[in-house]
């Protein structure tokens, strides 16, 4: 490490993102968690300039005139549009480095592990173009891991599913290597839109983006709760136009997230059925870790448990499993230098 670099670490301003779908969190080593904001930006259709970035741009979706756009950048983990990720991820860089803007921080993004090599340079060019000056890049079910503290150095099978906002991985790791991953565009944005159709084709209610997620988290599940739960939700009625509220029951809203949560417990049936016998094994044994926001889905890990026999844990901070294990390779980059990919 050159005299700059340590320079840089001892500031403390090397950064770790978890550039998500739907959020976005930055690290650094001395202070941890220094930034949690949703994937947003809210843009000036006319001029081009961006009036409203993160938490604030995410009050915009659904609500904004025409002038106004509210652009999720980010799609199923990976850029969609190049030149908003460029001005998101400056502005995060910016707002956590604050008044340091003369040291340029090194960075760890980490990414799906089903990115490919155009959607790789993506994410090296934004980061670089936005005031980095070295990018490096681990996949997510391994940043999870090692979030996690499982012990990915041992040759022993560990078993990873992520559930963020665009994609959904499962991992088997072992000696610091994936041995076998799985991924599947189907993740807590896909529950969404099917709340939303659910709502559109039973009650003929258009409800928004920031609705169906709330639905979802209210009274979202995988399996039937001890006790029943309602929800009065508001929309528009398609047919009138006019604004109109229903009330809804779990039971429902269950009906309404099946195809997207037998999507992510085949991909993790899947990942078993082609995992060699020793590492299925072990993980019969170690079981499996749940992190990303979509594994608080009430009962998912319940059900991925009956499904595959399996004992499934959540991690204590789910939100936060990979950006930290991002986080944690800073600390040490030779101990770690063969998590990290080309």
């Amino acid at each position: 490490m050159s005299l700059f670099s340590r320079l840089f670490s001892f500031l403390g301003k090397d950064l770790a993102m978890d550039l998500g779908t739907a959020n976005s969190l930055l690290y650094t080593q001395n202070e941890g968690i220094v930034l949690n904001e949703p994937s947003v930006v809210a843009m000036d259709n006319v001029t081009g300039a961006v009036l409203a970035v993160g938490k604030e741009a995410k009050e915009y979706l659904g609500r904004t005139p025409q002038r106004i756009t509210a652009i999720r950048p980010m799609k199923d983990g990976v850029i969609a549009d190049f030149e908003v990720t460029k001005k998101m991820i400056s502005y995060f860089i910016e707002k956590t480095i604050k008044g340091m803007r003369f040291v340029k921080p090194s960075i760890v993004i980490c990414v799906p592990t089903g990115i490919t090599q155009v959607e790789k340079r993506a994410v090296i060019e934004a980061a670089i173009t936005a005031g980095t000056r070295e990018v490096r890049l681990v996949e997510e079910p391994m940043a999870a891991a090692i979030g996690a503290d499982l012990p990915i150095h041992e040759p022993k099978g560990n078993m990873v599913l992520d559930i963020g906002g665009g994609t959904s991985e499962v991992a088997v790791i072992t000696m610091s290597s994936i041995a076998y991953a799985e991924s599947v565009r189907v993740a807590g944005d896909e529950m969404n839109e099917a709340v939303q159709r659910f709502f559109q084709d039973e009650f003929k209610l258009l409800i928004g983006e920031n609705t169906a997620e709330r639905v979802k988290m209210r009274i979202g599940t995988a399996y039937p709760p001890a006790q029943p739960m309602t929800m009065e939700v508001s929309g528009r009625d398609i047919v009138s136009g006019t604004p109109k509220s229903i009330e809804v029951g779990d039971a429902q809203v269950r009906a309404a997230l099946n195809d997207p949560v037998q999507a992510i417990v085949l991909a993790v049936k899947k990942a078993l059925e082609r995992t060699p016998p020793e590492l299925a094994a072990d993980i019969g044994e170690t079981g499996l870790l749940l992190a990303g926001g979509g594994s608080l889905l009430k009962g998912l890990d319940r059900l991925i448990a009956e499904a595959t026999n399996l004992k499934v844990r959540i991690d204590e901070d789910p939100l936060t499993t990979v950006v930290r294990g991002t986080g944690r390779t800073l600390s040490d980059r030779a101990f770690f230098e063969r998590v990290y990919i080309n």
